[in-house]
């Protein structure tokens, strides 16, 4: 339940809200992430440990912390939950991804779009193990952000592995 007080900053979510970014973290592992409207992302996963991993239309919670730097949160149906920090202008961001267990042993099980694979991934969260919880907090660059608009359905449509060679390479 989110209400407004005192201590929350006004919500002006325009500098993320249909914008595509592309980003690394220091251990090398390459997302893109557009956000397609105030309560919903769709992304892609170039490299890593889930490289090839692809999903639309994940419901997230989304908030200003303050002018110009975003909370973007969410818990998937694999049972693994994320919390990013993204900051356009200084194109820093900081990720913290908690895998469940089963994920960190089997990930190349959630390689896949997941949205054609939700029952599926029903199936590994509540065989798990999901305990401990692999744990990852990581600083990342932002290489790209772009402006593309809110709702477009084409911005995150392919798996990465159908993007033509070099695609998340490119940078502004």
């Amino acid at each position: 339940m989110s209400t407004t007080d005192d201590t929350t900053p006004g919500q002006d979510l325009t500098g993320i809200v249909g914008h595509r970014f592309i980003y690394t973290y220091a251990n090398g592992w390459r997302y893109e992430m557009y956000v397609k409207n105030d309560h919903t992302i769709d992304y892609r996963i170039h490299s890593g440990m889930v490289g090839g991993r692809w999903v639309k239309d994940q419901q997230v919670d989304l908030v200003a912390l303050d002018e110009g730097h975003f909370k973007i949160s969410w818990t998937e149906p694999t049972g693994t939950s994320v919390a990013v920090n993204v900051i356009p202008a200084k194109r820093r961001l900081h990720g913290v991804i908690f895998f469940p267990q089963w994920v960190e042993q089997h990930g190349e099980r959630t390689v896949c779009f997941q949205n054609d694979h939700l029952d599926e991934m029903a199936v590994y969260r509540d065989e798990g193990p999901t305990y401990p919880i692999y744990v990852v907090p990581e600083f990342a660059t932002i290489t790209l952000f772009e402006y593309v608009g809110a709702d477009d359905e084409t911005v995150i449509a392919v798996a990465p592995g159908e993007l033509p060679p070099g695609w998340a390479d490119r940078t502004n």
